[in-house]
């Protein structure tokens, strides 16, 4: 159904709009801030069960983020959207309660990359060209995610030491709330965006994580710059 309703949304953006329609690119630069720490344990997250033995904050997964988005009006006060992104995000961590036999902290390094393609429908209650337009939208992500777990591990079964890289990575979707303003200044724009995304992948069963998924949802706080065309 969620991939029914992603196609749905993407034969709208062929749908011709109106001769003075005006298209444009969106520019966005801004943060990634990933579901909170006390909302990732109801669903057997790898992060939320990793900090049952290794010392890091989820907080420290907050990351940079930039996107490009295509849009064109559907009438006077819709107008529909495809865009990507790119998030990526290493956090060091130690085991909590070992060490090395020379004292060292056993080390590790936590990668999460998120490539969400978007498709959305903005509302404009002010309509287009009339000055500020504020905006609230929601539409379908497509995640394109990568977790890996890089560095040193213990192996209880002889308390040794190795070194490895467990991956895991996949497709995943899920919806998208947004809401925003922007301030059109001609044939271009400024503006701010804020969105939520809720997604999770499926980690392999033979890496043997923490847990057998990782959330993908967060919110992202965007600031905007538009070229109409």
């Amino acid at each position: 159904m969620r991939r029914l309703s992603f196609v749905a949304l993407v034969t709208l953006l062929c749908v011709p709009a109106a001769a003075s329609a005006q298209q444009s690119l969106t520019f966005s630069v801004g943060g990634f801030v990933p579901t909170s720490e006390d909302a990732r344990f109801r669903n057997n997250d790898v992060l939320a069960n990793n900090l049952d033995f290794l010392a890091f904050n989820i907080k420290d997964f907050s990351g940079g983020t930039a996107n490009v988005e295509y849009t064109t009006p559907l009438g006077k006060f819709l107008e529909a959207g495809l865009g990507v992104g790119i998030y990526r995000s290493t956090v060091p961590s130690v085991y909590a309660d070992f060490v090395n036999e020379n004292g060292a902290e056993i080390e590790q390094d936590l990668k999460l990359r998120i490539v969400p393609f978007t498709a959305t429908i903005r509302f404009l209650p002010l309509g287009h060209g009339r000055g500020i337009e504020p905006f609230i939208g929601a539409g379908i992500g497509v995640f394109n995610w990568r977790y890996t777990e890089t560095g040193e591990f213990i192996d209880f079964s002889d308390d040794s030491l190795f070194r490895d890289s467990f991956v895991g990575s996949g497709t995943s979707t899920g919806p998208v709330v947004l809401g925003g303003l922007r301030v059109p200044l001609g044939a271009w724009g400024l503006g701010t965006e804020i969105r939520w995304q809720s997604a999770e992948g499926d980690l392999p069963i033979q890496e043997e994580f923490a847990g057998s998924k990782v959330d993908l949802g967060g919110w992202t706080y965007l600031a905007t710059f538009h070229v109409r065309f």
